[in-house]
């Protein structure tokens, strides 16, 4: 009889054992969507005879970079200039961007449509200028945004090529 519930034992463990189930725990790993536009990082800008424009772009955390960009006339004078957050939202990216004296001061969201290695692409059809926003990566030391919407009532676009600082 000690045989037998010895056995017995020894095979309920046995069975318990083999029937236990080993769960890991891993912490999911996040990717961040804002991560595409690591291109944008640095400070770029354009001299022409009608003024100087500047972009800049900082990584403000690993869902969030930062850009300013201002146009200046005759070296002092700034006639337009925005700031933008580009921000991760559950995986979507988000151009937002407020202009002082526009559309009382409130940001306007510009959501990403496409993106590549080599160029990303904003959209808000509800807004009239602009309505898209392209950023085309060059090469390491240039790039050319681009906007696109209506003017007037009329398809208007613009190009803004620039190169690393």
């Amino acid at each position: 009889m000690k045989l037998s519930i010895a056995l017995s034992s020894s095979l309920a463990l046995l069975l318990f054992a083999s029937c236990k189930k080993e769960i890991k725990t891993e912490a999911p790993v996040k990717s961040y969507t804002v991560e595409k536009a690591s291109w944008f990082i640095g400070e770029w800008g354009n001299k022409s005879e009608e003024g100087e424009l500047t972009e800049r772009w900082k990584k403000v955390n690993d869902s969030v970079y930062f850009g300013e960009s201002y146009f200046v006339v005759g070296g002092k004078d700034t006639v337009f200039g925005e700031h933008v957050n580009l921000e991760d939202k559950n995986g979507k990216l988000s151009f937002i961007v407020t202009v002082p004296g526009q559309n009382d001061e409130l940001p306007v969201t510009f959501e990403m449509t496409s993106s590549t290695d080599n160029q990303i692409v904003f959209e808000n059809p509800k807004h009239d200028y602009p309505s898209k926003i392209v950023y085309n990566k060059v090469g390491n030391d240039s790039l050319v945004a681009e906007i696109f919407g209506m003017k007037k009532g009329k398809t208007a676009s613009e190009k803004f090529l620039m190169k690393k600082r």
